[in-house]
């Protein structure tokens, strides 16, 4: 009972609200360029409940809540593009007008697409209500103590430096120090500080090792040998108004989306640390440990997710929005769309690459419950 309390119930409730974020997305923009929805579900599976609205949608909750779906009006099969003019014969003039496939290109793009940017919507709306009612730190990062032949020894950083920069990323708050260092991919991180009114850069080559996050999660960090403190031992949180808190909530959402690519780049460079995968287990068991937290810090992993699960899904992979995008793409260069044999293909590759993700972040999930 603890267990459906503490992990699984607060998973459960941050998935359905990323996920339906996301399927809404793509829901409103088919209903804007008059596609036909069928089925708007949350999960997978045997559905649990549901019911249907006034234009037919049939709107359900499954089984299985990991993921979701929107299905168009004549959708037989993820091939249906490429048997257009099969499609057609089916269906009145009338109930034509309402099918996905005869609708431009850029209508069917904005309606896939819509999904992913939804997610990152709803992340920088989180982020937003944060700032202006739990507020937003400020507080300047003042290093305290230089360890002795440390990275940041080497490269010349001394005490009572004031850290202004990080890889170019404006530090505008202490707590952003260590998520900046841990974020960056570079072998060599440039740090710009504040010493005696003058500003000067320090290029610091960061070590790794092992440790525990502030949760107790086993993970590789980096260290560059700092200690850091508050200027002047004040703390500086403020409220932010609307324009303000929007800007910092942009901001926010661009840089984790940024640092999620750029960790995407190392780990095909044979770089990034394939540790920090994880899969619905994992999801679940840090989303279990946040809740404990309270209300801002489960919102805050929630707008992480979301983000997560809108970038994920603009990878070009078939079977992920990212992929239809590929399609589109292709049909626009082409003058046509890509043949029903070449689609197949495409999503036998794609549907390998997800389930050997699948099975990879599995095995992870797993070694870290300590099975492996």
């Amino acid at each position: 009972m603890e267990i459906l309390i503490s992990f699984i119930l607060p998973f459960v409730l941050l998935l359905t609200v990323v996920v339906f974020i996301h399927e809404y997305g793509h829901y409103y923009f088919a209903k804007k360029y008059g596609v036909g929805v069928t089925d708007f579900s949350i999960g997978f599976g045997k559905e649990l409940f549901g019911f249907n609205d006034k234009s037919g949608t049939r709107w359900k909750f499954c089984a299985i809540p990991l993921g979701g779906y929107v299905k168009f009006f004549g959708d037989r099969n993820v091939f249906s593009q490429a048997e257009q003019d099969e499609l057609l014969k089916e269906y009145s003039a009338e109930d034509q007008k309402k099918l996905f496939v005869v609708k431009p290109i850029y209508q069917r793009s904005l309606i896939v697409a819509a999904g992913p940017f939804a997610n990152f919507i709803l992340a920088i709306l989180i982020f937003a209500f944060i700032y202006m009612f739990a507020g937003k730190d400020f507080t300047p990062a003042q290093i305290q103590e230089v360890q002795k032949d440390s990275p940041a020894f080497v490269a010349g950083i001394k005490n009572g430096d004031i850290i202004a920069s990080i890889d170019n990323n404006k530090v505008n708050s202490i707590m952003e120090v260590s998520a900046f260092i841990n974020a960056s991919t570079n072998d060599q991180i440039n740090i710009e500080v504040l010493r005696n009114e003058e500003t000067l850069t320090f290029s610091v080559m960061p070590k790794s090792f092992e440790g525990k996050d502030t949760l107790g999660n086993t993970i590789n960090k980096k260290i560059i040998g700092i200690k850091i403190s508050p200027l002047n031992d004040e703390i500086n949180r403020e409220r932010l108004g609307p324009a303000s808190a929007l800007f910092y909530a942009v901001k926010e959402t661009y840089f984790v989306t940024k640092a999620s690519l750029d960790f995407v780049v190392a780990l095909f460079k044979g770089k990034g640390d394939t540790k920090q995968l994880g899969g619905p287990i994992k999801i679940a068991k840090i989303t279990g440990q946040v809740a404990k937290h309270g209300v801002v810090a489960f919102l805050s992993i929630m707008a992480y997710i979301s983000i997560s699960l809108g970038f994920i899904n603009l990878f070009p992979i078939p079977m992920l929005d990212g992929g239809h995008l590929m399609f589109y793409a292709f049909e626009k260069i082409l003058g046509k769309p890509l043949t029903q044999k070449t689609q197949e293909g495409f999503f036998r590759i794609g549907l390998f690459l997800l389930i050997s993700l699948m099975f990879f972040t599995t095995f992870q999930d797993l070694r870290d419950l300590g099975l492996f």
